[in-house]
């Protein structure tokens, strides 16, 4: 697989985690974007890690 496979596999799964993550403990629509921004960006950082 490319780079670039890597990284947008790594942002799709990691931002769904981290979008459903609050959900878990009753967290409300706005931490659930924060926290699926951090899942996309940990993805991508780990995409990019995993392809070199």
């Amino acid at each position: 697989m490319s780079t670039k496979s890597f990284i947008w596999l790594g942002l799709m799964v990691f931002s769904t985690i981290g979008g459903f993550l609050p959900f878990l403990w009753g967290g409300g629509m706005f931490s659930s974007i924060i926290f699926s921004t951090i899942g996309g960006i940990f993805g991508i950082w780990l995409g990019y890690k995993i392809s070199q």
